[in-house]
């Protein structure tokens, strides 16, 4: 604690980020990053972009990434935000939308945990809608009456997802305050609400370079949503940092939108080794949720202690995340790698347990 910090700070707690520590040979399956690198067109733009025009401000609007993102998305570019990462974007869309009187924004009681964060934060009140027996989002149960609702879809850490009838429905009987969706891992079989913008005026969808695109480091995030919502993000990016991507992110990103093959099989490769992780947890007698995102949400056995055996796999320098929890302090996520080192893992469960 310090005298010189303001009463909001000490009341934080702050969001703690998965691990990552210096292990040498560690395979490190706890942050759901891509166990395969970006696009070579990816890495030769940035290098083309590394030269003297460093010296100068990068576009505040990113307008060109933008303009690729729309023809990505086919939307338009008024319907297109970019930030330094989707953590960015939700925080920026936090300021814009949820800072309200009238009602609380509600999202789960599972899910992404700097949604708590933000509302800390930015003096946002809450409400946590409870998932239910299988650990899943029903949004028939979210009330009309709110300040705002907010959820990943798929969920993080269950990484079930939603139809997209379902939230067609919860838009249809909820059209007067905003409903964001965050689709940090919709493109590992989920299906996006991207369609829906130009339907729904209060939809915001934010997503991210660091999953499929496998891009963690460069730090892009977007937002889709109606010129309206657009605005008032603006508003308050351009009140905060007018420039929050720089010339390198800026090249990259684009990059990546201009090889969609290359991304569209590394994420089926994914997705083949999420079956195949799965089949082999499940003989292990884990209990497996049904994932559409990059990692898998496990039950250990009856027998077992999920934060035993984290650390047990930490000590051979296997990372996965343990949230000691509520409801799922029996479970650990696991992020999916290389067919090698989906093997080490279950390898070294077989040791373990």
């Amino acid at each position: 604690m310090s005298r010189f910090w303001s009463p909001l700070v000490h009341q934080l707690t702050p969001y703690v980020p998965g691990e990552q520590p210096k292990i040498e040979n560690l395979i490190k399956l706890n942050t759901n990053e891509s166990p395969y690198g970006p696009s070579p067109r990816v890495l030769e733009a940035i290098r083309q972009a590394t030269n003297a025009s460093l010296r100068l401000y990068p576009d505040p609007q990113g307008l060109e990434l933008k303009q690729a993102l729309a023809r990505y998305c086919q939307l338009d570019s008024e319907n297109i935000f970019v930030g330094n990462g989707s953590d960015e974007v939700l925080a920026l869309a936090f300021q814009a939308f949820f800072r309200q009187q009238k009602a609380p924004l509600i999202f789960p009681d599972i899910t992404y945990s700097f949604y708590p964060v933000y509302c800390q934060l930015y003096e946002v009140d809450y409400q946590l809608q409870p998932l239910d027996d299988q650990l899943s989002i029903r949004l028939e149960d979210y009330p009309s009456e709110n300040g705002g609702i907010i959820f990943p879809n798929p969920n993080a850490p269950t990484g079930k997802a939603l139809d997209l009838q379902d939230l067609t429905a919860l838009l249809e009987r909820n059209r007067d305050s905003v409903v964001l969706v965050d689709e940090a891992y919709v493109d590992f079989g989920a299906e996006s609400a991207a369609r829906l913008v130009k339907d729904y005026p209060n939809l915001l969808v934010t997503q991210t370079f660091s999953k499929s695109w496998a891009l963690a480091g460069l730090r892009v995030g977007f937002a889709l949503g109606s010129p309206e919502l657009i605005e008032g993000l603006n508003r308050v990016k351009d009140s905060f940092n007018s420039y929050p991507l720089d010339r390198l992110a800026l090249a990259g990103a684009q990059a990546a939108l201009e090889d969609r093959d290359y991304y569209q099989n590394l994420c089926q490769t994914l997705i083949q080794s999420r079956e195949e992780l799965t089949v082999e947890l499940e003989k292990l007698d884990f209990e497996v949720l049904p994932s559409k995102a990059n990692f898998v949400f496990a039950r250990v056995p009856e027998t077992t202690s999920a934060q035993q055996l984290a650390q047990q796999l930490r000590d051979r320098a296997l990372l996965v995340r343990y949230f000691n929890k509520p409801r799922i302090d029996k479970y650990l996520r696991i992020t999916l790698g290389t067919p090698e080192q989906n093997q080490q893992l279950i390898t070294t469960l077989k040791q373990v347990l």
